[in-house]
């Protein structure tokens, strides 16, 4: 009995050191850091892709056997982020002029399938129909499309060339068509928020605030936040061709979008950034002609005065509003005290939570279809958190945020030689897609920071 005992204890002692993510330590950081810049170092052209049949430019995949010769909206922009870093880090001037096709070709290629009405698809298969054929099956004014970050990807590229733009001013037109199809066909006219026509493909597949929800009714702050760095992009990017009046535009767009989410996406109560529902009943004033002496017209005494409701519903993405600069500095503080440091909600072991799970949705079950964002841990969404903390000066937060991140790709690295696309919350186990590379070379930025390094970030 007390052979079997002690058998069954090491066994416990196994399965415990690998259901646990590896301790803070400086002799950790300093091993996974190094084992995460090797590997990345050593793979990082296998997101290289090269031009052919509907992408006519060079881009950068994501990786792995599910995103292996396609292009990608945030994903390009993201991890071409993680890219710029790796060259910095380790690449030549030549291995810069080469990657730099690649990264202008995420782009371009974007752009190929832009049109007048600014519509452009999410993402580009190698043998994907013409742009006229993906039309005949879908209403581009009903229908959702690439995320707004193309201009931040053009800006974080012509930004590393001094403010060269003349590369991108052919297809300019473009882009600010796609932008106005943003503020002109996904803005709802009462609040001035950005909403998502429908809940295919927005990034944060099955977030709640929109998953299953009526089309057109998920004010998204994921989106909003997006859709105000792009705004302040376009500026820039007007400024960088010598469109002076093109750029004041844009800048009182971006002005005008960051005081709408202010105003309807913070919640006092709880101290956070929600996306909100738009998707109420019209106020109609009664038909006084046809109203009989003693008739009843419902809600005629006080109709509502308010034109969205606030969806308390504890998803990762509130933290957006400090990413882009949106949050007040006392609402990020408030943020961060209340939301950040709170281990039974977004605070895990392994990163930020993209869902609470306090939250009756919670799940961290593996899946592909949508993929998961109700809790698994996104390495995006670490950065983005991460990021959102060193702008508004909570470094200690940063610091710990980074640390987690470098400790669970590393270990990654090291029982798997390979990434995966998400994580459990709770001990960093790898849920699917292993090779998944993309967004998740973000690490790279996040060691940096933490080394006291340069570090290059997203526009």
């Amino acid at each position: 009995m007390k052979k079997i005992s002690l058998f069954v204890g090491a066994i416990c002692m196994v399965v415990s050191s690998f259901a646990q993510m590896p301790e803070r330590t400086l002799e950790n950081i300093a091993k996974y850091t190094s084992l995460c810049r090797h590997h990345i170092y050593k793979d990082m052209k296998g997101m290289y892709r090269e031009a052919g049949q509907s992408l006519v430019y060079p881009f950068l995949a994501p990786g792995s056997n599910q995103y292996l010769d396609m292009l990608w909206d945030w994903d390009s922009w993201l991890s071409n982020v993680a890219l710029k870093q790796i060259l910095l880090e380790n690449g030549t001037e030549k291995d810069r002029l080469e990657a730099l096709k690649y990264e202008q070709g995420c782009v371009l290629n974007a752009l190929h399938y832009g049109g007048m009405d600014g519509w452009i698809p999410i993402w580009i298969e190698r043998n994907a129909p013409s742009r006229e054929e993906m039309l005949k099956k879908r209403n581009p004014w009903k229908s959702n499309m690439h995320k707004p970050t193309i201009a931040q990807h053009a800006a974080l590229i012509v930004r590393s060339m001094d403010g060269n733009a003349e590369w991108l001013r052919e297809e300019f037109y473009k882009l600010q068509a796609f932008v106005c199809k943003y503020l002109n066909h996904h803005r709802h006219q009462a609040t001035g928020l950005m909403y998502w026509q429908t809940d295919e493909a927005i990034g944060v597949d099955n977030d709640p605030s929109t998953f299953y929800r009526p089309h057109g009714s998920s004010g998204s702050i994921f989106l909003n936040a997006l859709m105000y760095r792009e705004l302040l992009a376009m500026e820039y990017l007007a400024d960088c061709l010598n469109l002076g009046e093109i750029a004041d535009s844009f800048r009182k767009e971006a002005d005008n979008l960051k005081e709408q989410v202010q105003e309807h996406c913070w919640d006092p109560r709880d101290g956070f950034y929600y996306s909100v529902d738009l998707n109420l009943l019209p106020v109609e004033k009664p038909d006084i002609e046809g109203l009989m002496p003693g008739d009843l017209y419902l809600h005629v005494g006080q109709p509502r005065n308010y034109d969205c409701l606030i969806q308390r519903f504890s998803v990762w993405s509130g933290f957006m509003s400090m990413w882009s600069g949106i949050a007040t500095p006392e609402q990020a503080k408030e943020m961060v005290e209340r939301h950040f440091h709170d281990t039974r909600s977004f605070n895990a072991p392994a990163g930020i939570r993209t869902l609470s799970p306090l939250e009756k949705m919670y799940n961290v079950r593996a899946s592909g279809n949508p993929s998961s964002w109700q809790g698994p841990i996104w390495i995006n969404v670490n950065y983005l958190v991460f990021r959102g903390l060193v702008n508004y000066g909570f470094k200690e937060e940063a610091k710990e945020l980074a640390e987690k991140t470098i400790l669970l790709l590393g270990r990654d690295y090291e029982r798997f030689g390979a990434l995966h696309e998400y994580y459990l919350p709770d001990n960093g186990e790898p849920v699917l897609n292993k090779g998944f590379q993309n967004w998740n070379l973000l690490v790279l930025n996040m060691a940096a920071w933490l080394e006291g390094k340069p570090m290059i970030t997203e526009f």
